[in-house]
């Protein structure tokens, strides 16, 4: 959404719009805006502090403007109470004279901001590879979590310097780095229904409330259709609204879900009238780590994109050049229906056992284990899974000049899946009768084979991790040298990899020992 670099305490704090960015008149100081029809800035000054806000636009309001207004202390105040209420994605930045400068960021999270420091300045980013230079070193809780699959959203980062801004969390800074959390946001508990209740008709309801929102519409639109519950949900509900208006895009599955995939796709792109244009990338032509991949080529990726960054940069490639500039995804929509602990305990929410432990899982990483929960955001408005799972997708629509759109992880669709009864929440029969009210069969509502990446995911690891890892083992590893990755145990399981039969439960985990290998060494080989 932005870059900034704040230096607090500046002789000349006041701050103008170049056209391009806001920066003070010493150049001390800069915010810089992504530029793009979706995002609008703002911002206000009373003489002594300035507020300066990037955010999602709204519908029904033209884009504000971008000149630094000139307010009375009186009319600041109003207007620092105001902003907060916005009710979707932003970034607010506060400057005050002779005070720390102080970075907030909104509920409703689309995209990252990461921060970082060097004892004068303040640096942030959507994108961490631009905040290189201020990683120090791994932070060995952080990579613990990674390597067994138990993400934890907090300020942690791979990296020790450089720390994530979390929803409603504020930044303050003034030499050195503080991130207060907010306390944590109220949520409902499923409900009785009454006899008569349409469930259909509210998600319906909900589902356009979320989308219209934001000013969306527009033929530069696309919808990511995958063919699953999710997506397709949210992209056949606007096709039923917007006849012939958007296309469509997607990842093509390896495996015995592929020709399923494409079936479920094309009956749901028949049923409601979508664009012509259908854009089709087959991810086995373009499995993570092969040639071209930027995580092999050395350039610097962050940790936290999706390790199917190869297959979904070459999608998102291929969307802007069709003339694309919004995405909308069904993105948190697992989550929206998830089954509460009492109905579904989750045993990976309770204390780690040896047996989730991998055998390449290096002893500095076993030993902070312990401590894997601490330090963790407290809960938010929408799940915390659901903000990870946005902060992996964003950076790589961002680069193609892409804005992503996600209705499932609108706040209004999060408290309507929580109030709904079990019934509707498992195994998504929400999303499931939704498409068998619009006349969808059996194939598309429900289908027989599993549609993951799964094969995907096997194809790489088979034919282009065994040199990686024999490179990584020839020549060492950031994780290596940290006790994060045990050598020994990788070898061994590497070798599993190469003489026996694919194991995916277990296997496929090396994945992320590759994905995590490849962003420490181009951060930190500088």
């Amino acid at each position: 959404m932005l870059s900034l670099r704040l230096t607090p305490y500046s002789d000349n704090p006041t701050w103008a719009w170049s056209g391009a960015c806001y920066s003070t008149l010493d150049q001390r100081s800069r915010v810089e805006p992504f530029t793009h029809p979706l995002v609008e800035h703002l911002a206000a000054t009373d003489g002594h502090r300035t507020l300066i806000m990037v955010r999602e636009r709204v519908a029904d309001r033209p884009a504000a403007d971008p000149t630094v207004r000139e307010l009375t202390p009186g009319e600041y105040d109003q207007a620092r109470v105001a902003v907060t209420d916005w009710p979707t994605d932003y970034v607010l930045v506060e400057t005050e004279l002779d005070q720390p400068v102080r970075v907030t960021a909104g509920s409703a999270r689309t995209t990252p901001l990461y921060l970082a420091d060097d004892g004068r300045s303040l640096f942030g980013s959507w994108d961490m590879a631009d905040l290189r230079d201020h990683a120090t070193g791994l932070n060995p809780k952080e990579a613990a979590r990674l390597l067994i699959y138990r993400p934890r959203y907090s300020t942690d980062t791979l990296f020790q310097g450089v720390h994530r801004l979390t929803e409603r969390a504020t930044a303050h800074y003034g030499g050195h780095l503080w991130i207060s959390y907010p306390a944590p946001a109220l949520h409902f508990s499923p409900r009785e229904l009454l006899p008569d209740a349409d469930v259909l008709g509210a998600f319906v309801t909900t589902m356009d409330t979320a989308m219209d929102r934001r000013p969306w519409a527009e033929d530069t639109t696309l919808f990511h259709l995958t063919g699953g519950f999710d997506s397709g949900t949210v992209a056949t509900r606007v096709a039923e609204r917007h006849p012939g208006l958007f296309p469509t895009a997607t990842l093509l599955i390896g495996g015995p879900g592929r020709e399923q995939q494409i079936r479920r796709r094309a009956e749901m792109r028949d049923r409601v009238k979508f664009a012509d244009t259908d854009i089709v990338i087959d991810a086995m032509e373009f499995p993570p780590l092969a040639p071209g991949c930027r995580w092999v080529g050395g350039d610097v990726v962050s940790p936290t994109e999706d390790p199917l960054h190869h297959p979904f940069t070459q999608m998102a490639r291929a969307v802007a050049e069709a003339g694309a500039r919004t995405v909308v995804t069904g993105l948190g929509g697992d989550e929206m229906v998830a089954l509460t602990q009492q109905e579904e305990p989750h045993q990976g929410l309770g204390e780690i056992t040896d047996a989730q432990i991998l055998p390449w899982v290096g002893p500095r990483a076993r030993a902070v284990l312990e401590f894997a929960d601490d330090g963790i955001a407290p809960p938010a408005r929408v799940n915390s899974m659901t903000l990870l799972s946005l902060e992996t997708t964003a950076p790589v629509l961002l680069r193609e000049g892409l804005w992503p759109m996600h209705p499932f992880a609108d706040p209004v669709m999060v408290e309507l899946g929580e109030q709904l009864p079990f019934a509707w929440r498992e195994l998504k029969q929400l999303q499931r009768r939704r498409l068998w009210v619009l006349g969808m069969s059996e194939d598309v509502v429900h289908p027989v084979e599993r549609e993951s990446f799964a094969e995907v995911i096997e194809h790489s690891l088979t034919t282009y991790a065994p040199a990686l890892f024999t490179r990584m083992l020839t020549e060492g590893s950031p994780l290596f040298d940290a006790g994060l990755v045990d050598p020994d145990g990788l070898r061994s399981a590497v070798e599993h990899l190469a003489a026996t039969r694919y194991r995916e439960e277990q296997d496929s985990k090396l994945l992320e020992v590759l994905s995590l290998h490849m962003s420490a060494t181009a951060f930190l080989n500088h």
